[in-house]
């Protein structure tokens, strides 16, 4: 029997999918029902097959094979697939640099092919979290510090992965403390998170995104797994979500009953609290059937509006990490990379021009995609830079001086004909954390059902469950024998080019003087190598831009205690706290120089339209060579207590030398509004619009937009 398979069918042919999955819940048992709301394997021996391997298979949550219910098959991200061997495409961070939606939308697309494939339909990887601080263990799996910049990119990977499974948006919300997320209570005022913290989950879900999965931490004094405010009151009453919302691993809830009555559908990964204490709370009333039935409705909806859609044929098993999937990476990469500075022309290299070339640092032959949380890819190969460099530069001769050693750098660099200086960090630096003081917490401990009599108890060794290194950073600085190595290389080549591995922001004040060139080039995926080469030596533009702002100092950042139990956030970050105390970054949101150069002309804006507006400029290309940019729309306000400049629209565009293009940019004026008692309003009447290269440009075009019809 495949009752499931019926409805599917019946709703491809015009029936109501609201109805099938009505008549399909009704052809459950109780137990069945049950089976729904959490995963297929119990708690013990799912913990012990992830301690093995993390999401090696998709993990499986309410198949029922009696009606033929395939269930939620997940697969983690966003890196890429986590499953099998995959592609590893740069961390979101950089792919948020080439601020091109259409190029997300590609990767999206990868990777829902390469997920599909090994047989999973639920991508947990669509993670728009708004990064309040760069010190974020897990920056790397976000897209930027804007919450347009976010909403989009998410919006793009969400489009992509839809045409083969079901995209799920996280962590859902104000999750961006690593260290502390199992504990720490943050609270904001319906303003902060409306118009700061929640916009980009609006505008994935309005992509249509499928889930949504929770935060470990709590808002506003509730976890958020279980925070009927947020998720019956926001996701459901205020935006219309029809999807399906889940918890986030292990640790994601406190009280089965409760989490079910506050709207959260499915607890992730195993049978673990519900499985224990849920018969418990319907019989005492702490939670009904009525609401056992609400979410196994949506479950079974989501599912079945899914296999109805228009999804690609089932690809072969041969798309994974296929060589069109690899060239991908490597254009994201490449795209992505980011020219901080380039005094006198450095960049790009001439290949004909060089005989020997310095390569330094510890990372120069590393495969560094990332963490070793759960966004880590297993691709079979990944490309490093010194590797990219030597299959880029055949005939030259390479010095490779990995140790850190700043007299052996130098030396190693004093005759060559240029010096790339390689430095950042790896996942013991920044990322996930699960350290054995969190799996020793009596309060997380408690979560957990009773151990079977003979099973082994994965959470005693860290060694064994614990992931190494990682959580929130403790220094937004390169080391001290980075920077070291830098002034020694610098000091006898002239022609030092350094190379900055990082997602988040990096302070470079105490070394940047002292060198031509910087390029910031990401935790750049399995192709990273190859990119960096194909930047370096000017086979394409250095076209990429900064998703958020990088300062001078610590100081000009919000507090930040990567320990705390509760903290606020408000709507000051970024470029927006920067602004606001009149303080000039080292480089603004949005910034990055080019190996040729733009002129803007022509803004001319079109009346507001709903929550939107058009915007078209004219581009050219004023210098010698082919080049991509990006325009960037932000709106500028007066208002007190309101940020002073907001993005609210890009677009990039790839121009001949000399040649020219009207652009035509969406702008959304949902940044410019204030949430109020009675919703948004805009923050004032008319605001002013500027096309600009990046935040604050001093050349940007400008022009006025009214907000009302007033």
């Amino acid at each position: 029997m495949n009752a499931f398979q019926d409805a599917v069918d019946r709703i491809k042919a015009g029936a109501d999918t609201d109805a099938e999955a009505g008549d399909l819940l009704a052809q459950l048992t109780p137990d069945e029902k049950l089976w729904l709301l959490d995963g297929d394997a119990d708690f013990w021996p799912g913990m012990a097959e992830m301690a093995a391997g993390y999401n090696l298979k998709p993990i499986l949550m309410g198949a029922v094979d009696r009606l033929g219910i395939p269930g939620l098959r997940f697969s983690d991200g966003p890196r890429g697939v986590v499953m099998g061997s995959s592609t590893a495409f740069p961390v979101s961070m950089a792919r948020g640099a080439t601020w091109d939606v259409g190029l997300e939308e590609r990767v999206g697309l990868a990777i829902g092919r390469e997920m599909r494939a090994q047989g999973a339909n639920f991508f947990g990887g669509v993670c728009v979290n708004l990064p309040r601080h760069p010190a974020w263990g897990r920056v790397q799996e976000t897209y930027g510090e804007d919450p347009v910049l976010l909403g989009e990119f998410g919006a793009a990977l969400t489009r992509g992965v839809r045409r083969n499974a079901m995209a799920v948006v996280k962590h859902y919300a104000l999750n961006s403390m690593e260290n502390a997320r199992f504990h720490v209570d943050v609270t904001a005022d319906d303003a902060t998170l409306h118009e700061v913290y929640l916009p980009h989950f609006r505008r994935v879900l309005e992509e249509g995104a499928d889930g949504v999965m929770t935060a470990y931490n709590s808002v506003n004094g509730e976890w958020a797994g279980q925070n009927e405010h947020l998720m019956e009151g926001i996701l459901r009453s205020l935006w219309g979500f029809e999807g399906v919302t889940v918890s986030d691993f292990i640790f994601g809830l406190r009280d089965a009953g409760l989490s079910l009555r506050a709207g959260l559908d499915v607890e992730e990964p195993f049978r673990q609290q519900r499985g224990q204490h849920l018969p418990a709370s319907l019989e005492s009333g702490e939670t009904s059937w009525e609401h056992v039935d609400r979410a196994a409705r949506r479950i079974l909806r989501t599912q079945l509006a899914h296999c109805a859609s228009d999804r690609e044929e089932a690809p072969a098993p041969d798309v994974v990490f296929s060589p069109g999937h690899r060239a991908l990476a490597r254009e994201v990469a490449r795209t992505s990379m980011v020219l901080l500075k380039n005094d006198g022309g450095v960049l790009p290299l001439r290949a004909s021009d060089l005989s020997h070339v310095a390569v330094i640092g510890r990372l120069s032959d590393v495969a560094n995609t990332g963490d070793h949380g759960s966004s880590d890819v297993r691709s079979p190969e990944v490309v490093t830079a010194l590797a990219g460099l030597t299959a880029a530069l055949g005939g030259v001769r390479l010095t490779h001086v990995p140790q850190d050693d700043a007299q052996a750098a130098a030396e190693g660099a004093r005759d060559a004909d240029a010096a790339i200086v390689v430095v950042g960090y790896t996942a013991v630096d920044e990322g996930e954390y699960l350290g054995a003081d969190s799996m020793a917490d009596p309060a997380l401990r408690a979560l957990f059902p009773p151990l079977p009599p003979g099973a082994t108890d994965v959470f005693e060794a860290a060694s064994t469950l614990g992931i190494p290194g990682g959580g929130d950073r403790a220094s937004l600085r390169l080391r001290p024998v980075d920077a070291e190595i830098i002034r020694a290389v610098a000091a006898v080549n002239p022609r030092t080019v350094v190379v900055i591995v990082t997602a988040g922001a990096v302070i470079t004040e105490e070394w940047r003087s002292a060198v031509p060139a910087v390029l910031l080039g990401w935790y750049s995926g399995a192709e990273g190598g190859h990119a960096l080469a194909d930047v370096l030596l000017g086979r394409v533009d250095a076209s990429g831009r900064l998703p958020y702002s990088i300062p001078v100092s610590e100081e000009h950042l919000p507090y930040f205690d990567r320990t705390a139990r509760q903290i606020t956030y408000d709507r000051w970050h970024g470029q927006r706290l920067l602004d606001r105390d009149g303080i000039a970054p080292a480089f603004p949101l949005g910034f990055g120089l080019s190996y040729t150069s733009f002129a803007f002309a022509d803004l001319a804006l079109s009346p507001v339209e709903g929550e939107s507006f058009t915007a078209t400029v004219r581009v050219t290309n004023t210098g010698a060579r082919a080049g991509r940019h990006v325009v960037q729309l932000y709106g500028t306000t007066t208002a007190p207590d309101f940020p002073a400049r907001v993005l609210v629209g890009f677009a990039a565009v790839e121009l001949d030398a000399g040649a020219s293009a009207t652009v035509t940019v969406t702008g959304s004026t949902r940044p410019l509004m204030r949430w109020t008692d009675k919703g948004f309003t805009p923050a004032q009447a008319v605001v002013t619009v500027e096309a600009a290269a990046w935040s604050g440009d001093p050349g940007a075009l400008t022009a006025t937009l009214a907000l009302t019809g007033d």
